[in-house]
């Protein structure tokens, strides 16, 4: 069961036991997606070294852990775990290594409502999780909750514009019908950079710098944010 929070995404209610178990073994099976999977692990890395190698990291969301042992790779850092779904928290404690799971504490809890106090942790890392959240007001709440957990940075991925996989992604949908479009990409969205660089900066956040999966063709961006005074 999922924790009820004040805004419930359409799509957190399929993150039951078996998609988490599915979600565990998915970055690790054929060669594109074991590649993908390093890359984007690569960039988190520098992205958090951006960061200043935080030392109490919150993962938000968790998953099924997928980041811990890269998260693990700094000996002096604590991380916390947090999921709305508890199924993916139980999937990742039972699922990664032993010497991983002993350095993460877990928690369930909604982003928009963490369950922790203010300035709660040097960082907070949150990968796969924006580019579900196509309204701006649902973007800015969360935000804003992070600005008020996150003592200093917040490490963030989502799909951005001005790239190949955005202009063809784009052209694709334009030419089906409604009723024929992806219903897998209904719950994705691109979010154009001036418009969420300029929320960062309505959240109270500045840009310390970005990362991207494939610089001018892929739609992943990690970016580095710094809480304002």
């Amino acid at each position: 069961m999922s924790k009820t929070s004040p805004i419930e995404l359409e799509f957190s209610s399929k993150y039951d036991r078996e998609h988490a178990k599915m979600y565990l073994n998915k970055h690790k099976t054929g060669l594109s997606r074991r590649m993908s999977h390093w890359r984007e692990v690569q960039i988190a890395r520098a992205a958090l070294k951006m960061a200043g190698d935080p030392s109490l990291v919150l993962d938000l969301p968790s998953g099924a852990g997928r980041f811990w042992p890269m998260l693990c790779e700094q000996p002096n850092r604590m991380i916390l775990a947090a999921d709305n779904s508890q199924d993916m928290l139980d999937t990742g404690m039972r699922g990664q290594p032993a010497e991983v799971v002993a350095r993460v504490k877990p928690f369930q809890t909604s982003a928009f409502d963490i369950d922790l106090g203010e300035n709660a942790v040097d960082c907070i890392f949150s990968m796969r999780l924006m580019h579900h959240i196509g309204k701006a007001e649902h973007r800015q709440a969360m935000l804003q909750e992070f600005r008020r957990v996150t003592r200093d940075t917040v490490v963030m991925s989502l799909w951005v514009d001005g790239n190949y996989k955005a202009w063809k992604r784009r052209r694709s949908e334009a030419r089906r019908p409604l009723a024929e479009r992806d219903p897998m990409l209904q719950n994705r969205f691109v979010i154009p950079r001036e418009i969420i660089e300029a929320e960062f900066k309505q959240a109270g956040f500045e840009i310390v710098g970005h990362k991207d999966f494939i610089p001018g063709y892929a739609l992943w961006r990690i970016y580095v944010l710094r809480k304002q005074a």
